[in-house]
């Protein structure tokens, strides 16, 4: 007999590694590479800062030219104010305004111009300058200005308190605004008198941030809210980025320019940014994503690694030759084990088995697994037949099958057809036996929805437990539901019986919890799992007592006192039965109750019969 060759899965390997190892000649100069990257950082850095100082160095002009514009207009209008009485309601005065008002018209970026008195406690607005033409163009009306005074405050208290200050007052859909505040005028212990609130228009300066290239420069006040972005809508809304780690160091730092690198916590890039603060208390802001402004950088390290990817990828390609032989023949295990998870036991290694190597030995395992699998699931469908898979499954976790039983609390369900004597006697045995099968489907697909095990079927009767082989943690309500389900089923059952012009089946099933031996019995030659016990005969009683209360289902009382907060119970009456000595207080179930309270009634025209004489049952008053 020849001995067949065995390659081992770690020769392979070995040889695969070997030659990658051999085959790539790494020729990167790394250090030259990452110095090339850290002087390009530099000049990049460099680039963002003089960004925002040109930016910066132009908004000071744009914002001191308004500032001495606004001045100069607000301490003319004081002029004619203190030449006509500090009366700014006087005609004189009203009439001298006109000069002033044709020359705050042609301010351009100017929208209104007012100019306060403060006189002790009082605060007196002297003039108000709007420039109508400036409004039309963005079909506004100058009562809008009254109501956006109302909405968003102007910096009124911090000009009399002597600071020139701005404040974003944009609305969205309507106009950019930014205000500025200036004190014009003072007393002689040094408090201010008369102030100035000039409202522009931000789009000047908003244009001057519109196309920004690879980097984000935008303009942001002193409290970090936004005044001037490429994205216009964020200034409008009045967005703040204060959280922003730059923007918080510009609010915060002593000095009037710097640089950050930071980390941005929703992208987790990298930025670079730097910060230049005008006289204004407004910022000007530049960031740049690390990758996007580095990539030049990164550009001539991807070409220092061509050479080596090149190498390297001749070595992928050697690589992907060999594991052709190795993942080829474990992919198609792994699709047949999946196909196997399935309860699909019809397939084949086929070929792989005969592979010379490790995944050979598997495939011939995987084989005999398979054989080994479809006797199991035999073995399986045909106790599943006749026990049902919860049984099924504790038998077959045990290593062994011996004779016994344990102690169990259970739930007995007992159910037969009513009349079924006279009725079997008057047909043929065919035709019985057909009854019976399409009674029997419908009624054990019930009590299996609900978690039951059908322990066995007497004649027309079925004999049905929860509890065991082991208890669902509910069985007395899911007991209850199954009589409950089989009374709809029946009904279902019926509609179709006599769509065929049959007669339609009465049953009657009795319910009963306690304590019951769960096991097998028999002898070691022949075996059956049931649960004997007080318990089961009782129950069998009780569904006996069904004829005489000519009802289609009863439960006992020790049943009744688990399950009435669920169900809809009511007394039936009390019963002698063959074989206790107390009498039985058995119990109707007329419906389920939700855990909301509501109540359902479940009810059917097999519900309820004329009651009959029952044998080994004795009704008690």
């Amino acid at each position: 007999m020849t001995r067949r060759l065995h390659f081992p899965i770690a020769g392979k390997i070995i040889i695969v590694t070997l030659t990658v190892l051999l085959a790539a000649v790494i020729p990167i100069a790394f250090n030259a590479s990452e110095l090339f990257r850290d002087k390009f950082g530099e000049r990049e850095a460099y680039a963002n800062m003089s960004q925002t100082q040109t930016r910066s160095a132009q908004i000071e002009a744009i914002l001191r030219n308004i500032q001495e514009k606004s001045s100069t207009l607000g301490k003319l209008v004081l002029q004619r104010y203190a030449a006509h009485g500090n009366n700014p309601t006087s005609e004189e005065f009203l009439k001298s305004l006109e000069e002033i008002r044709f020359i705050f018209n042609r301010g351009g970026d100017l929208i209104s111009l007012k100019v306060y008195h403060r006189d002790g406690k009082k605060t007196v607005l002297v003039a108000n300058l709007v420039n109508q033409d400036t409004l039309k163009n963005y079909n506004l009306k100058p009562s809008f200005l009254d109501t956006l005074d109302k909405v968003i405050k102007p910096p009124l208290a911090a000009a009399l308190a002597g600071e020139v200050t701005t404040k974003n007052r944009s609305v969205v859909g309507k106009l950019g605004i930014l205000t500025i505040g200036l004190p014009i005028a003072k007393s002689g212990n040094g408090q201010v008198t008369h102030a100035v609130l000039a409202d522009i228009s931000l789009a000047p300066i908003q244009q001057s941030f519109r196309n920004t290239g690879e980097r984000t420069i935008y303009l942001v006040d002193k409290s970090g809210v936004v005044l001037a972005h490429p994205q216009e809508k964020l200034a409008l809304k009045h967005t703040s980025f204060a959280k922003v780690p730059v923007v918080k160091q510009a609010i915060n730092s002593p000095m009037a320019q710097g640089q950050l690198r930071y980390q941005d916590k929703d992208t987790g890039q990298f930025n670079i940014s730097a910060f230049s603060r005008t006289s204004f208390g407004l910022s000007v802001i530049s960031e740049a994503s690390e990758s996007v402004i580095l990539e030049p950088a990164r550009l001539v390290q991807r070409e220092a690694l061509f050479i080596t990817g090149l190498v390297v990828s001749a070595a992928f390609f050697i690589i992907f030759l060999f594991s052709l032989t190795l993942t080829r023949p474990i992919e198609k295990l792994v699709q047949l084990t999946k196909v196997v998870a399935t309860g699909n036991f019809d397939v084949d290694p086929g070929n792989i088995a005969k592979a010379r190597d490790e995944v050979g030995t598997l495939a011939t395992a995987f084989g005999a697994m398979l054989h080994g699998l479809r006797e199991r699931e035999k073995v399986k469908a045909l106790f599943n037949k006749f026990h049902g898979s919860s049984v099924t499954e504790s038998l077959l976790a045990n290593d062994q099958v011996s004779i016994g039983g344990t102690k169990r609390a259970v739930v007995v369900l007992f159910s037969d057809i009513r009349s079924f004597t006279s009725y079997s006697e008057s047909r043929k045995p065919e035709e019985v036996v057909s009854m019976l099968n399409e009674y029997f489907g419908y009624m054990v697909n019930v009590i299996h929805k609900n978690h039951g095990v059908v322990d066995k079927f007497i004649g027309d009767a079925i004999m049905a437990v929860w509890g065991a082989p082991q208890s669902t943690g509910d069985d007395t309500y899911h007991a209850v539901r199954a009589a409950i389900d089989m009374r709809l089923a029946l009904a279902d059952l019926n509609k179709i019986r006599i769509g065929r012009g049959e007669d339609p089946i009465m049953i009657g099933a009795g319910l009963h919890c306690g304590e019951a031996i769960s096991g097998t019995i028999g002898s070691e030659n022949r075996m059956e799992y049931t649960v004997i016990g007080n318990t089961v005969n009782t129950t069998s009683r009780i569904e006996a007592s069904t004829k005489a209360f000519g009802a289609d289902l009863l439960i006992s009382e020790d049943l009744a006192n688990k399950v009435k907060e669920r169900f809809m119970i009511e007394l039936a009456g009390k019963t002698e039965v063959k074989g206790r000595s107390e009498v039985l207080s058995l119990f109707k179930v007329k419906g389920t109750i939700a855990a909301d309270g509501k109540k359902d009634i479940v009810s059917t025209p097999y519900s309820d019969y004329e009651a009959e004489a029952a044998d080994k049952v004795k009704l008690v008053s």
